[in-house]
């Protein structure tokens, strides 16, 4: 078994009770969760991700919302746009998370505890909760941003309808080294293209 295999197993082994609780408290963030977790890692194989990043990258893109155990029903569950105090209270999600990864006090959790708190910064340093920017932010992290971002889009959610691939890719372009990584996203836009996570065309 690699180095990679080995991280990965470990914290996947001390996690995946965590799994089968956000499965169980919102059935639509572990399902979003898993096909982050498929895209990220087709990004990082194009990328040529060291092994040992790789393994941190897969436990903190099938956990980055782990953190939403501890936002409440009436906002996690809410069937439609929540307003600015409700919108502030589930930003809170990945501070959440990063404690929650912290908490198993194991080699290379604190490494994925930080790129799951760091999963909603902007390449412009306008993101969340630090307002990170550029490389600051780990690669792990932007990676997971636009794969977060993509399969957002591209399920229907009570909230929202689920967009076309092209219409996905107009806004991904639209956010191009504002939201995210410019370097990345020419990498996503290629593997995207063969991934079983496309979305529809129409």
């Amino acid at each position: 078994m690699g180095q990679e295999d080995t991280t990965f197993s470990a914290l996947y082994n001390y996690t995946k009770a965590l799994a089968v609780a956000l499965g169980h408290r919102d059935l639509l963030t572990r399902l979003h969760s898993d096909r982050v977790f498929g895209l990220a890692g087709e990004m990082a194989a194009a990328l040529g991700l060291a092994k040992k990043d790789l393994a941190i990258l897969k436990i903190s893109a099938l956990f980055h919302d782990i953190g939403k155990i501890g936002i409440p029903d009436a906002i996690l569950l809410k069937p439609s746009k929540h307003d600015a105090a409700e919108w502030e209270k589930m930003k809170e999600h990945s501070a959440i998370g990063e404690n929650i990864m912290s908490a198993l006090e194991i080699e290379d959790s604190p490494r994925a505890a930080k790129v799951i708190r760091h999963h909603h910064e902007y390449y412009n340093g306008m993101g969340y909760p630090d307002e990170l920017s550029g490389e600051a932010i780990p690669i792990c992290s932007r990676i997971i941003s636009i794969a977060d971002s993509y399969d957002a889009m591209a399920v229907t959610r009570s909230y929202h309808k689920a967009r076309t691939h092209s219409d996905i890719m107009s806004i991904l372009e639209s956010e191009r080294g504002v939201k995210h990584d410019p370097n990345l996203m020419q990498i996503f836009c290629k593997i995207i293209e063969s991934s079983k996570f496309k979305a529809a065309s129409n």
